[in-house]
């Protein structure tokens, strides 16, 4: 009865709480930390076992007559481009290869990380790039990664961005070159002014070719975006002033409005932006007398508001703005070049505020 009662009590109760998260991971898989990547005990024996040499098999010769004495099979277990290499030297008793072109510290540094996957922060600040070009060389994927994102997050500047540049592109490290390219490009006079600029337009006159491309292309990008935002401010200034005139014209504001409206001394600020101006133009152009060649400006400005009005309003029978009903009849006699530009205009200001207009304006005038 007892064991009954315990397999009860065990069905009844909640399941247990998911596992405690893992520790916060890089972009690439890493733990970082103050001195480089997470270290643990094991990373420390194959340090060791790297820093001892104990047992090597093989001499690694460097530039400046340095030897890195490390293991065939560490090394090609964790490459297969130096597994590839010591295969071909089985024969011998004593294998060797060389790893030039790049600082001795690099080639430590990259050797390190094939034993225990761990290197030094100073190391990485002092050797990111060369160890791009080794990883990248030898085929080994993580330590590649991990050097696109320190050149990335922390080693670029406007005095090597060039260097990190040119060896992304022949590193095969599309991301990092496009940080690079978009670098330039936003501090493009700092970067011009640099030695490695200058060296880059002597060996690689193409990359210099391309970036200018793309600096007259991202200017013209920049002036239509800014073409297009003025644009926008005027049809939302136009909208705003349609708002204004009907809002004047039905409910009244401050001193003007319709004929029957009462004001109040103790009116409210109004609500519209544009209803101050638009209440000048309408007291000018109701004392308005100039009747000579070509007229009065202002008085054209609000012609043509009560136009634009008579295409945006939804209803002009029960319109109270003036001259309304009396504009829309008189669309009959415009030509249809004429009502085209209208059409057009009003579909721009209308969606300008990215709505229908409703109650007072339509879309799709009739």
């Amino acid at each position: 009865m007892d064991c009954e009662n315990k397999k009860c009590l065990e069905k009844a109760l909640p399941p247990l709480p998911p596992p405690v998260p893992l520790p916060f991971l890089t972009n690439h898989g890493l733990k970082m930390c103050k001195k480089g990547c997470f270290r643990n005990s094991v990373n420390s024996s194959w340090d060791r076992l790297f820093d001892e040499a104990y047992g090597a098999d093989v001499s690694i010769l460097t530039d400046g007559g340095a030897v890195i004495y490390a293991h065939a099979a560490i090394l090609g277990n964790a490459c297969p481009v130096l597994k590839a290499m010591l295969n071909k030297l089985k024969s011998r008793r004593r294998r060797s290869i060389s790893i030039r072109g790049v600082p001795p510290g690099a080639v430590r540094a990259f050797i390190r990380f094939l034993y225990s996957s761990w290197y030094e922060e100073e190391e990485m600040n002092e050797f990111a790039l060369p160890l791009l070009v080794l990883s990248h060389a030898y085929s080994v994927g993580e330590l590649k990664r991990v050097c696109e994102c320190w050149l990335e997050t922390k080693l670029m500047n406007t005095e090597n961005v060039m260097d990190i540049f040119q060896v992304s592109m022949l590193c095969d490290a599309p991301r990092l070159s496009f940080f690079c390219h978009r670098f330039v490009v936003s501090s493009f006079k700092a970067v011009s002014a640099t030695d490695g600029w200058n060296d880059m337009k002597k060996s690689h006159p193409v990359l210099e070719k391309e970036i200018r491309a793309s600096l007259t292309e991202d200017d013209a990008k920049q002036k239509e975006r800014t073409r297009k935002e003025k644009e926008r401010k005027v049809y939302v200034e136009l909208y705003e002033a349609m708002e204004a005139l009907v809002h004047i014209c039905k409910d009244g504001c401050r001193t003007i409005g319709p004929h029957d409206k009462v004001f109040k001394d103790d009116h409210a600020p109004c609500e519209y932006t544009a209803c101050k101006g638009l209440e000048a133009l309408i007291r000018h152009f109701a004392g308005c007398k100039m009747r000579g060649p070509g007229g009065c400006i202002h008085c054209k400005r609000m012609w043509q508001l009560l136009e634009l009005h008579s295409w945006l309003c939804a209803d002009s029978d029960a319109c109270k703005v003036p001259l309304c009903r009396n504009l829309r009849q008189r669309r009959r006699t415009q030509s249809k070049k004429e009502e085209v530009r209208w059409r057009i205009l009003v579909k721009k200001i209308v969606r300008s505020k990215s709505i229908t207009g409703a109650p007072y304006f339509s879309l799709e005038p009739i």
